[in-house]
């Protein structure tokens, strides 16, 4: 990956707004499935164009295969893989766990009976994440779950090149920035869902592990940079509501295995991972702290680590860095834009916030980012681009501060 001691290199979580000749036909996507497949590659280009002119560095296909599957950002791989189905749910079987958020439900029962916190997970372009009759909602209907019930395999193999070729395409004579493609994670895949097939949750996600790791190896093969995003590695405190900080961290060391096992014999410096705390509208104020998952954080086999650090909840943060020294060769990419708020960022705040854990880990360690994914979940396609151009524009005003220092 890129590094630079003379100025910030700013990148964004993943998702972004759609040109309106993609966003049409992805309003019936099964009825437009050979428009779509001639539309996709040129919307990579128009979305690489337009992170360049917001300035950008680090920049992707602003992941519009994802968009083609409405109600998750998991749904894509879905079509990949085999080994799930929706099944009637077997007499006596436990939920796995809870529901989203259900610490912040406990204290705000009121506002999740509303439906405001459905309502605010998404954006205009993707709005709501488990809305009525969406892919996700679709697998719980009734008595049914979706669940293993088979051996996993990856069969995404035409679909991945396709990503590839589209955003290699997309660069080609852009020598000046870098190309990222984002891809689930084996938690984030798996870990929500029923094992009814292999013999216990351990070979289970070790296989999820050798699916999804098909996917990540065509992506550095092709000499992008992988993005693995893995919000369990935080929103996993929130589905166990009465587990200890103990009891969490214990289950951290076994992600940390997971996640590594999906990683192995890949270039580490190929590899960033992001997590957030969960991308719903709603209080967050059972959000994990990251003091107490930032020391198995960097036990990843990622070069890069992209996290939600300019919300409310989180912005504070970056002084965990006053205790936590950042491991020799590691990059972190701290959110200093957001998807919580339609405001646009002043370029003066996005400096300070760079410059906050710059002073800690030095420059050359430090990428601005945004929380997560932001295409969908504001209130429209010009705070996208606006919020991305404050980023460019506090990156240039925080490396002039750094050297002036």
């Amino acid at each position: 990956m890129k590094r630079s001691k003379d100025y910030f290199l700013s990148t964004h979580g993943g998702n972004l707004p759609l040109p309106d000749s993609l966003s049409k036909l992805l309003d019936n996507p099964s009825d437009n499935e050979a428009e779509i497949a001639v539309e996709l590659p040129k919307a990579v280009d128009w979305v690489v164009e337009k992170q360049i002119e917001c300035g950008l560095d680090v920049i992707n296909d602003g992941e519009y295969v994802k968009a083609a599957h409405p109600g998750t950002y998991a749904a894509y791989i879905w079509d990949r893989i085999s080994g799930y189905e929706s099944v009637e749910k077997p007499e006596g079987l436990e939920p796995k766990r809870a529901f989203t958020a259900e610490r912040d439900k406990r204290d705000f029962p009121g506002f999740y009976e509303s439906g405001l916190w459905f309502a605010g997970s998404g954006g205009s372009q993707r709005p709501g994440f488990a809305t009525p009759g969406n892919v996700i909602t679709s697998f719980f209907r009734g008595n049914n779950i979706r669940a293993c019930t088979g051996p996993i395999a990856y069969e995404g193999q035409a679909e991945i090149k396709k990503d590839v070729d589209a955003l290699k395409t997309a660069l080609a004579g852009k020598s000046e920035v870098e190309g990222f493609i984002a891809a689930l994670g084996p938690l984030s895949l798996g870990a929500g869902f029923q094992n009814l097939y292999y013999k216990d949750e351990r070979e289970y996600m070790f296989a999820v592990a050798d699916c999804v790791r098909e996917e990540y190896k065509a992506i550095t093969d092709a000499g992008f940079i992988l993005q693995m995003d893995e919000p369990e590695f935080a929103t996993t405190w929130m589905f166990y509501p009465d587990w200890t900080v103990d009891e969490y961290r214990k289950h951290l060391d076994f992600m940390v295995e997971v996640i590594n096992h999906a990683l192995r014999g890949l270039p580490e410096e190929q590899v960033r991972f992001h997590f957030c705390w969960g991308s719903g509208h709603r209080p967050h104020t059972n959000d994990i702290e990251f003091k107490y998952l930032v020391d198995k954080l960097f036990k990843i086999n990622a070069q890069c680590y992209t996290f939600e650090a300019s919300n409310t909840r989180h912005a504070h943060e970056y002084r965990v860095f006053e205790d936590v020294k950042l491991p020799d060769g590691k990059i972190i990419a701290p959110g200093v834009v957001g998807h919580y708020t339609d405001l646009v960022e002043h370029p003066e705040l996005v400096a300070e916030r760079l410059c906050n854990y710059a002073k800690l880990v030095g420059m050359e360690n430090v990428q601005a980012g945004t929380d997560c994914g932001i295409g969908s979940r504001v209130g429209h396609e010009e705070i996208v681009w606006a919020k991305l151009k404050a980023m460019s524009e506090g990156c240039r005003i925080a490396g002039e501060r750094m050297k002036n220092a």
